[in-house]
């Protein structure tokens, strides 16, 4: 029975860790904030739900994320210049139009000259600007998604900058599951308790 209880307090602990979490992460972001690439870079992320402005997306660099035919995301690289060597900032993209784009270009064709044709065309997509709303890689498993991200870029051969920003596009603070988290834990303290006093009561 004692076993069984501290297993409640310890889930109803982690829960109200988790909400502290994301509560605070929703109450420090209320609207995305909006920053230029390049005081990005300077500075650093200020929050973790961001608007950037003053990039590019250059998709001719773009990574597949699940190294499988079954493609969902892309990992796409936001630069200031066209060529950037090391880009500082990528984002994670599931845009649909972004996603047929980049299957149709690496699949579709059969010669590199047929590629640089369908790029040709697409000029404004694969090297046009690009306003960036999404979140920072943040939360409990951050140091690890960061790394896992760094080393698919290295796996490819691509270099990474030591200050790399990973940014998941479209991604937003969700009040609901913070809420949800605490409730959860408060109601699991309140049973616990609701037992403990009934079986002093008997």
């Amino acid at each position: 029975m004692h076993r069984f209880r501290f297993t409640i307090v310890a889930v109803c602990l982690l829960l109200a860790w988790l909400a502290y979490g994301e509560l605070t992460l929703a109450l420090r972001n209320p609207a995305p904030l909006e920053i230029t690439l390049d005081q990005l870079q300077r500075s650093g992320p200020p929050r973790e739900w961001l608007t950037i402005t003053g990039g590019n997306q250059d998709l001719t660099r773009a990574i597949n994320m699940s190294g499988t035919m079954d493609i969902d995301s892309f990992l796409v690289p936001l630069t200031t210049t066209k060529g950037e060597k090391a880009p500082e900032v990528w984002f994670e993209t599931r845009d649909p139009q972004v996603l047929a784009t980049l299957k149709k270009y690496y699949f579709q064709f059969d010669t590199e000259q047929e590629k640089q044709a369908f790029i040709a065309a697409n000029a404004d997509l694969f090297y046009g600007p690009k306003t960036l709303t999404g979140m920072t890689v943040s939360g409990l498993v951050a140091g690890s998604n960061r790394d896992k991200l760094s080393k698919l870029l290295e796996e490819m051969n691509v270099p990474v900058s030591p200050k790399v920003i990973f940014i998941s596009e479209g991604k937003k603070p969700i009040v609901w599951r913070g809420l949800l988290f605490a409730i959860i834990a408060i109601l699991g303290i309140l049973k616990l308790s609701h037992s403990i006093k009934k079986e002093r009561s008997a």
